[in-house]
């Protein structure tokens, strides 16, 4: 990768992953070109990201694209092995050792079979989980509100949530496009 290749992925990163990376979500999903984000700097990012507790990992692979995988591994370990989280993961065959990583790759093996996204994710992309349960039950459909995600339950909750994931982007893509890399703006 060269020096070029890490900012775009910077910017990218810190667009699609900045409340997870600031630390009010437990994880962000966004998907890149095959070129853009390779093992070098999968292994270069977590290295430096590992000291704020967040791990880069990817979740599927295409032949053009990836699904890149952002998450702090104690929040979401937390929002998965809640009780409401495992009872809903069970339900979808999720089983074995209680490690976000057995889960992870369940859920990696999951977007293989389905050919996309399977309703659960939300659980591991720390929505709430009235909101999955709701997703679920109406199909995705009948939602009060929709944003970051689409919103079945407590939508003022869910509009000051979508604020300050907006201000973490705006927080964090000002620094990034200013031309402080994405480790100084973290404090990494």
């Amino acid at each position: 990768m060269t020096a070029v290749s890490e900012k775009l992925f910077e910017k990218k990163l810190a667009y699609h992953s900045a409340p997870a990376l600031l630390g009010i979500k437990c994880s962000n999903l966004f998907s890149v070109g095959n070129q853009e984000f390779d093992s070098v700097l999968q292994e270069y990012m977590n290295s430096r990201l590992s000291k704020k507790g967040l791990k880069i990992r990817v979740l599927s692979e295409t032949r053009d694209r990836k699904l890149v995988f952002v998450y702090n591994k104690d929040l979401l370990s937390k929002k998965i092995f809640s009780e409401a989280g495992l009872e809903i993961l069970e339900n979808y065959g999720y089983s074995g050792e209680k490690t976000c990583e057995n889960y992870l790759c369940q859920l990696s093996q999951r977007i293989a079979s389905t050919g996309g996204f399977p309703h659960e994710i939300g659980i591991f992309l720390g929505y709430p989980l009235n909101d999955v349960r709701g997703f679920i039950a109406n199909k995705g459909q009948n939602f009060c509100l929709c944003g970051f995600w689409k919103v079945y339950d407590n939508a003022g909750a869910a509009e000051r949530t979508f604020r300050n994931y907006s201000n973490c982007r705006r927080y964090l893509c000002t620094k990034v496009e200013s031309g402080i890399d994405i480790f100084s703006a973290l404090k990494i």
